[in-house]
């Protein structure tokens, strides 16, 4: 984006391209698609907001939803069968790469080190994924700023607690309407990397709801990465296998409609969010129990499909070779072919 609006075209300058970058960032949603409504606002008003948003996530929302109408109709024959068994163990070393390399980048201090521990501890005893992401928000800016200024979010966060345990204790048959509810709700609250929503998926969609296995979770994710685009159009996929097309709509619409609203509502006030110390205070908090939560959804991933010396080892090279510098989709690609090649080599 700064080559083709920074550069090229000369649209904006880099500083303000930096500040957008950082208000991205502030608010729920996949921040590059933000930083593209963002964008589209400063050249053409709410229209270029909109249009920006549509064209930049589009692209890969069509390939993903005609890659899940194969995955549904053609998923089960032995070769795709291989070639996703494959892909899993590097899907895993995907995750635990993204936790460790978002560690690394963001980690400061004892403040964000201990709510990474508690966010682990929550979530091993039975707590709601998305409480414990706002809890840990809310007490990021309770500790900094002080108990005032976390009342507002601490009703929220209750808010957030009953409803999913609501949805999770009654909700059987997965209706466009419950589908579209169900990413809605995990849109609203996705702060920071993308690869956070794999751990959101997983409490919704495999542990709360049941609608989908861990096995076509992992799937879901390696169509997201191997596709051009954001991980998010993962929930396209997960939406077609639930619900069919219309399924895929809702679960599309769902996940990126509150990108939509939260930067239309944020820009009157950007220069005030960039400056706010309850804003920073909050997304720090959010980020460290983000990265606990990668931690333990790479170990349940692990758990679920590595099942060999032969995954056990394609996860371990995959996660060496991202080290290293490797792309995520020459990775898949290699993990597809090493499942292909289990395949061929078999017994009959």
């Amino acid at each position: 984006m700064r080559e083709e609006f920074v550069r090229r075209r000369g649209w904006l300058d880099d500083a303000t391209f930096v500040d957008l970058t950082g208000a991205a960032n502030l608010i729920p949603g996949p921040t590059s698609t933000e930083l593209a409504m963002h964008i589209g606002h400063r050249r053409a008003g709410p229209a270029g907001l909109v249009i920006a948003g549509l064209a930049f996530l589009l692209p890969a929302v069509l390939i993903v939803a005609a890659l899940a109408w194969l995955y549904v109709e053609h998923g089960r024959r032995p070769e795709v069968g291989a070639l996703l068994s494959g892909i899993a163990p590097v899907v895993v070393a995907i995750v635990a790469h993204a936790g460790w390399s978002i560690a690394r980048a963001t980690l400061r201090g004892a403040l964000q080190a201990a709510l990474l521990v508690g966010a682990v501890v929550a979530v091993l005893a039975g707590l709601s994924e998305i409480v414990v992401l706002l809890g840990s928000g809310i007490l990021a800016v309770v500790i900094r700023v002080g108990l005032g200024s976390g009342r507002a979010a601490l009703a929220v966060g209750g808010w957030t607690w009953s409803t999913t345990g609501a949805v999770a204790a009654t909700v059987v048959v997965a209706t466009p309407l419950l589908i579209l509810g169900a990413f809605l709700k995990i849109g609203a609250v996705l702060f920071g990397s993308g690869y956070v929503l794999v751990a959101l998926l997983r409490a919704e969609f495999v542990d709360g709801l049941g609608w989908i296995t861990e096995a076509q979770l992992i799937d879901a994710v390696a169509v997201g990465q191997a596709t051009p685009g954001r991980l998010f159009s993962s929930a396209t996929i997960i939406g077609y296998v639930v619900g069919g097309p219309v399924g895929a709509v809702a679960a599309t619409v769902g996940v990126f409609l509150p990108a939509f609203v939260a930067v239309a509502l944020s820009i009157p006030i950007l220069h005030r969010l960039r400056d706010d110390v309850r804003a920073r205070a909050f997304l720090d908090g959010v980020s460290a129990a983000a990265i606990g939560l990668l931690g333990v959804v790479a170990v349940q991933l692990a758990v679920a499909s590595l099942r060999d010396v032969l995954g056990v080892g394609t996860a371990v090279v995959a996660f060496a070779l991202l080290l290293l510098g490797a792309g995520t989709g020459r990775l898949i690609a290699a993990g597809a072919a090493v499942g292909l090649i289990g395949l061929l080599l078999a017994p009959a």
